[in-house]
């Protein structure tokens, strides 16, 4: 199977739609990454760079990557986007991405977090053809691992002090699911719980 990131798909769930970037979604976004919690979760620097400008010019070339998947998280219930995720760093010899995600505010706690992830490691496997799929997690959001290992991610190690919080370093686990993984976990997935990551 060959695997085209040119194609940017809709995918719909019961509580999300992962869908292209349009204009309107940036705003959106230049909120959810003045959100504390959410620069924290995702170790994003203290920044003020976030503007409208810049953001307009990241979000305006998504649709356009050919070897990566960015796409939208809209709430279905409100119409709102509420983040993103990502499908990156395209292996193309191993057959393997990372993944990330962030939800800003309006988007959590209510599964949709949880749902999305589903839906974009399922296409990533299903239709991109993907053996593996990683990601990492700060030690300081459980929340966002516990969503990870209800859609069947592993940890495999941990990276030793790879951010600074305030005084502190926080460690990060790396965590996986590969093909056979996924297609035997997507028939018995864990019931949705409430809480969704803020980033990974």
């Amino acid at each position: 199977m060959s695997v085209d990131f040119s194609v940017k798909p809709t995918l719909t769930g019961e509580r999300v739609v992962l869908r292209p970037f349009v204009d309107d979604d940036v705003a959106a976004f230049q909120a959810a990454l003045a959100d504390p919690e959410v620069a924290r979760l995702t170790g994003s620097p203290p920044d003020d760079g976030f503007d409208l400008n810049r953001l307009r010019a990241w979000y305006g070339t998504r649709n356009s990557q050919t070897d990566r998947l960015d796409l939208a998280v809209v709430d279905k219930a409100t119409g709102a986007c509420v983040g993103e995720v990502v499908l990156n760093e395209w292996d193309g010899h191993n057959r393997s991405c990372n993944f990330r995600t962030l939800i800003g505010p309006a988007g959590r706690d209510r599964g949709l977090g949880t749902e999305a992830v589903r839906l974009i490691v399922g296409y990533g496997f299903e239709q991109l053809g993907l053996h593996r799929i990683s990601l990492e997690v700060f030690a300081f959001n459980p929340r966002a691992r516990r969503v990870y290992e209800k859609v069947g991610f592993v940890a495999e190690g941990t990276l030793r002090q790879v951010l600074r919080d305030g005084d502190d370093w926080v460690d990060a686990t790396v965590m996986s699911i590969l093909a056979p993984e996924w297609a035997a976990h997507r028939g018995h997935p864990e019931g949705a719980e409430p809480g969704d990551p803020a980033g990974g």
